[in-house]
């Protein structure tokens, strides 16, 4: 007995994952707009800003927070995605710029204010296509460092080169800090778009291989049979023994291709239960459905093979169609003449009683061999369970 696991892919993962990034990236303004506050309200307390001063101040450090936190928050979507509005962030910046410049002089809170610069400079530049965000980040340094030079530079030149350059630094560091987490984020998207677009793919692959089978059988067969009865209409009148061989001939054909045609539809036809059992796991797990097998599937007989494909298959496809499924786990098992394939999965798949047609054909193929399929639904898992003995052994 052997068992191949399977936890590459986790769904969970991706969803705490949006929630670290979530709290990453959208407080960030509000945050950083703590610090100018305190440095405001700690100003004004010793007379460095008058009444008029603080409430103007106050409302630009809201302004920036709630532009900067709108901008954070469409940057869930992905990099350079967000909701770019060139008009309203050069205003809004321009604000940013000048109240750090209004504020550095009088109580050198600028670092405060630079932060929040950078929050808002970050969040602009992660939200633009990317052919403008280079030189957005260029223009955003070489701006504030020229402005908090200029601010300091009356009083001393050489501190106002070195305020600048270090205010700079820490806006670039900021604005990489914002810009960094946006593009992981956006390469977590990029890798679950892909893992689900290789599902549909999985199940594409399947569905052409069907058709394949279904157009060799068809094909040949409906070329044969018009040949024939192209020539016993030929025949009628002349040779109708011949005729009626040819006719005779076409009715066995067509009876062949129908019964062809329904093991492509059942399995039958170059199927077996280890093929379906590689093929289920390829679709679970491109659809990030982690995925046991637990068993050994070259032990079931021959000519039991088709018939649990088959119910792997359809298990497959209910999980795939009904299912907000995390976790599947296939089992096989040999009771004697009797083999057991069970599918379980943990979340819901209909309730007993509306499996759906797919379901009730097996329970008639099963039948037909003196087997059973059974289905159990309880605290959210649901079961798949399918028992046949091989034919021509006792159960």
């Amino acid at each position: 007995m052997s068992e191949t696991e399977a936890v590459d892919f986790d769904p969970r993962r991706i969803r705490r994952l949006r929630r670290y990034t979530w709290w990453s990236i959208v407080p960030t303004l509000p945050c950083y707009a703590v610090f100018p506050a305190m440095n405001l309200f700690l100003g004004a307390t010793r007379g460095f800003y008058n009444a008029v001063e603080v409430v103007v101040l106050s409302v630009i450090g809201v302004v920036i927070a709630v532009e900067g936190t709108r901008l954070c928050a469409s940057l869930m979507k992905g990099l350079g995605r967000g909701e770019h509005r060139p008009v309203v962030a050069g205003v809004v910046f321009a604000l940013s710029l000048g109240a750090m410049a209004y504020a550095l002089p009088r109580d050198q809170s600028g670092m405060a204010w630079a932060m929040l610069l950078s929050g808002l400079a970050g969040a602009h530049i992660s939200a633009a296509p990317h052919r403008l965000r280079w030189p957005m980040t260029i223009g955003v340094l070489v701006l504030t460092g020229v402005t908090v030079t200029i601010v300091v530079s009356p009083d001393n030149p050489q501190q106002g080169v070195a305020a600048g350059f270090f205010i700079m630094m820490i806006v670039a560091a900021l604005i990489s800090l914002i810009v960094g987490v946006a593009w992981f984020w956006d390469i977590v998207l990029e890798l679950d778009r892909a893992r689900a677009v290789a599902a549909e793919l999985g199940i594409a692959k399947e569905r052409l291989r069907f058709a394949a089978d279904l157009h060799d059988i068809q094909g040949h067969h409906l070329q044969v049979i018009a040949l024939k009865a192209e020539l016993a209409e030929r025949l009628v009148g002349t040779d109708d023994d011949a005729a009626r061989g040819h006719a005779a001939e076409v009715a066995e054909l067509a009876r062949t291709a129908l019964k062809d045609t329904r093991e492509v539809v059942h399995g039958y036809r170059r199927s077996n239960l280890t093929t379906e059992l590689d093929n289920a796991r390829e679709i679970l797990e491109a659809a990030g459905i982690q995925t046991t097998v637990d068993g050994d599937a070259t032990r079931v007989p021959p000519p039991l093979q088709p018939l649990f494909g088959a119910l792997v298959r359809e298990g497959t496809t209910n999980i795939l169609r009904h299912s907000r499924a995390q976790r599947c786990e296939l089992s096989i098992s040999i009771d004697g003449s009797r083999t057991h394939v069970v599918l379980r999965n943990d979340r819901a798949n209909p309730p007993n009683g509306a499996a759906g047609s797919g379901i009730d054909g097996l329970r008639q193929r099963f039948g037909t061999l003196g087997g059973r399929v059974d289905t159990c639904r309880a605290e959210d898992r649901f079961e798949l369970h399918g028992s046949a003995a091989e034919p021509g052994r006792a159960s």
